[in-house]
């Protein structure tokens, strides 16, 4: 692809529609937050905030949606900018089926459950943090779980598939039923997470968005877009 890619990353798929689907690695910025996060961050180009995309000489790259730094998997870019206000258009109309993959301390009771919660999002010390708070539900995930492993202590690979897009949602929903994601520096057992580091030597989040489904209308036909990150080898090492 003619843009300056992070050296971890790579393009998964690109459609003749113009939208492309690239792997981030764990680390890398969806977008740079300062003005030197440019090699840090998924493209080495500057980054305008306000249309939300990447741009240079050649033109503008749409980034149409973010993940979190620790987080790894699939992000949406686009250069058409009818492509791009089409699929955030899906995104904001929950669409677009997203699904996640992590590894969490403990086993959930049940293998499958929808998770409901009202989650309340805060600005804290610079820095966004979210927290579970009585009220309506406004934040759904539903849970599967794929694989359960160890007793010391016991592990399990869940299939996390969002209905809602909240800030921290999954991290906070599984902090919350005592099944944290392994490696969360935020919402994670800390004591947990450095025996695991020590003895693993895998110091990442174990979050990676897996595959992304949507469909949307261009040039007069469907597009129907669908894309898969494999599993990072890491998470066998978790389970093993």
């Amino acid at each position: 692809m003619d843009f300056p890619l992070h050296p971890d990353c790579r393009v998964l798929r690109a459609d003749p529609c113009g939208l492309i689907a690239v792997e981030k690695a764990a680390g890398v910025l969806s977008h740079p937050n300062a003005k030197n996060d440019g090699r840090l961050a998924l493209l080495n180009l500057p980054y305008d905030l306000e249309k939300e995309a990447f741009f240079s000489e050649r033109g503008s790259w749409y980034l149409l949606n973010r993940l979190d730094a620790p987080t790894s998997g699939i992000l949406l870019l686009s250069r058409d900018a009818e492509v791009a206000e089409s699929v955030r258009q899906a995104f904001a109309a929950h669409e677009v089926e997203k699904t996640y993959a992590a590894v969490v301390k403990g086993i959930p009771p049940r293998n499958r459950q929808p998770w409901r919660d009202r989650l309340s999002v805060m600005r804290r010390g610079g820095k966004l943090r979210t927290s579970i708070i009585r009220g309506k539900p406004n934040a759904e995930t539903d849970m599967k779980c794929l694989q359960k492993a160890g007793s010391d202590p016991a592990r399990s690979l869940l299939r996390l598939k969002p209905v809602t897009g909240r800030t921290h949602q999954l991290r906070v929903q599984c902090a919350s039923r005592h099944l944290p994601i392994i490696g969360d520096a935020t919402y994670g057992d800390f004591r947990f997470n450095r025996e695991f580091q020590k003895r693993s030597r895998e110091g990442r989040l174990f979050l990676h968005s897996w595959k992304t489904r949507l469909r949307i209308n261009h040039g007069g036909g469907l597009v129907d877009f669908y894309v898969e990150s494999p599993l990072p080898a890491a998470f066998a090492v978790a389970l093993d």
